[in-house]
């Protein structure tokens, strides 16, 4: 009886202190919109650096030209009013769950790059999508290959600092539609209308980057997990993945993987099945100089996700819980 004692007593301290720091973590995320508002002109949070900003800057302006160009003829898209996309691009920004995504996107964009680099994981063409592809049932080959492209696509526009503004969530893609209707433009009602609507018949959430991996891990059923191996599936599926898997937003998925955010990748991890040895594979890639929380081994998957589901974050990071 005074063994079971102790080691509830054990498992409490190993939640308290977990609970601690995804708090902690949780504080640095509701700050991001926030900051990011004010530091598109300036830097120095932790979760900001200067070429995310930059990479905002950019997909802020292109989606706001994208929007005021859908209304014109396709040979006057490229003139649009400036001092109109910088209103509209500001309009953008005051939108706090469009802002936490285009920052998830920028930082998923960052994340990848620095494993290219630091160690070699292809940023497009991962082992487990090669696998995909090469898939026996013809429906996941195809998936495949258009998330292939898809994904090629995401790091060139990240290059760039651009987004197509149908690679945005449903939800989201209706508040930026809201934003350009609401915003003080001046415009010609018709073309905003016009716009808005041209914009919506091509809308297809299904084949757009995030909805084709979404797709992938759901084609995988229970083996999913294996996806939870970042050297094998590369960053796109992997947060793909540990998102279905720990029920969580994909954009939360992603900022997981960020420093000062241990504690909500450990317990992602441990919830999604991961057991220790399989944990810090991940954390030895993702960041190399985090510590594993202590105890993680010891605390039961359930109980994991239970942490992670009673966390409080921004409410801007749900948009897309359902």
């Amino acid at each position: 009886m005074e063994e079971l004692s102790m080691d509830r007593s054990e498992t409490t301290c190993v939640e308290a202190i977990l609970r601690d720091e995804l708090a902690r973590g949780n504080r640095a995320l509701s700050g991001v919109a926030p900051v990011i508002s004010h530091l598109l002109e300036n830097s120095g949070h932790a979760l900001v650096s200067d070429a995310i900003v930059a990479r905002l800057r950019g997909m802020l302006s292109d989606v706001a030209r994208q929007l005021l160009g859908a209304g014109l003829a396709p040979h006057l898209r490229g003139q649009v009013n400036e001092d109109a996309a910088d209103q509209l691009s500001a309009a953008l920004a005051g939108n706090s769950s469009v802002l936490n995504h285009l920052y998830a996107l920028a930082m998923e964009g960052h994340l990848t790059e620095r494993l290219e680099q630091r160690s070699s994981l292809d940023p497009v063409l991962s082992p487990l999508l090669q696998e995909l592809i090469a898939s026996d049932r013809p429906n996941v080959a195809e998936i495949a290959m258009n998330a292939l492209a898809a994904q090629s696509r995401f790091m060139q526009g990240q290059r760039r600092m651009n987004l197509p503004v149908g690679e945005l969530p449903a939800d989201l893609f209706l508040q930026a539609l809201e934003c350009f209707r609401k915003a003080p433009l001046n415009l010609n009602p018709a073309q905003v209308s016009s716009g808005v609507s041209a914009l919506k018949a091509r809308y297809d959430e299904g084949v757009g980057r995030l909805g084709l991996f979404a797709r992938l891990i759901g084609s995988m059923r229970g083996g999913a997990v294996v996806a939870l191996e970042l050297n094998h599936s590369g960053l796109a599926l992997f947060v793909s993945a540990m998102a279905a898997l720990t029920r969580q937003p994909r954009d939360l998925a992603i900022l997981a993987c960020h420093q000062r955010q241990a504690a909500r990748l450990a317990l992602s991890l441990r919830a999604a099945g991961l057991d220790a040895r399989a944990i810090e594979r991940q954390f030895v890639l993702i960041e190399p100089d985090e510590m594993l929380p202590t105890g993680i081994a010891d605390l039961r998957a359930e109980r994991a996700q239970e942490l992670l589901a009673a966390s409080d974050v921004s409410p801007s990071f749900h948009y897309d819980a359902a």
